[in-house]
């Protein structure tokens, strides 16, 4: 049988975050969500949505005429359908990349995409739900992501970093939480640390704010 997906919306904007941030992207945001960290800006995702085939994901994405394509959700790989969306869109020649919270199993993921997998910080409130044997699976085409509220948090990920050896697995990248931590106080912590990161600003909420946080 042909996978449905329970789609949230898909639309063209600039990629915010990750290495790609600055390119035009087509994201195609999935709905649902196992996780409920505290500081999440995609509540809306979590329910709702169209069902639509991947022919008709593809139809949409095509649409836009753009290259570049972000999966992302909610969890995308929550639903079933996520694995074969990604391959038909690597099929078809797209440059793909999934945003995983990494709680779920990134093993079946096609090899052709880019793994953006989030490593929850202690105050996200979802600490426990770190699939930690997803970081195993990491190569340097894929991006392991640390969203940090406090300074705790940003100990504990530099601890995560050296004790597990994750800099040399794939880029990583910092960010601080919106309204939770200033920006220049965690680049102050990467300078005095010389932690060879990536920091994150969210490029899109630069550009459009809060209120067009996507």
């Amino acid at each position: 049988m042909t996978p449905t997906l329970r789609i949230s919306e898909i639309f063209h904007s600039i990629q915010g975050e990750s290495t790609r941030a600055g390119l035009p992207t087509t994201f195609v945001r999935l709905t649902g969500c196992p996780l409920r960290c505290v500081w999440c800006d995609t509540e809306y995702a979590f329910t709702g949505g169209e069902a639509l085939s991947i022919a008709q994901v593809l139809d949409r994405v095509e649409a836009f005429g753009c290259p570049i394509i972000c999966v992302t959700g909610g969890e995308p790989l929550a639903q079933k359908g996520c694995l074969p969306l990604l391959t038909a869109l690597c099929d078809t020649g797209y440059s793909v990349s999934l945003e995983t919270s990494g709680a779920l199993d990134i093993a079946g993921v096609d090899e052709r995409v880019s793994r953006i997998v989030d490593l929850k910080a202690p105050d996200s409130g979802e600490e426990a739900k770190n699939r930690w044997a997803n970081l195993d699976l990491l190569t340097p085409r894929d991006e392991l992501k640390l969203v940090l509220a406090s300074a705790a948090d940003y100990d504990w990920a530099r601890h995560q970093l050296a004790d597990r050896h994750l800099i040399a697995r794939c880029p990583v990248l910092m960010s601080a939480v919106a309204g939770r931590l200033e920006p220049t106080q965690l680049a102050e912590w990467i300078l005095r640390d010389g932690l060879p990161v990536r920091l994150q600003l969210q490029l899109h909420r630069l550009l459009w704010g809060a209120e067009r946080a996507r």
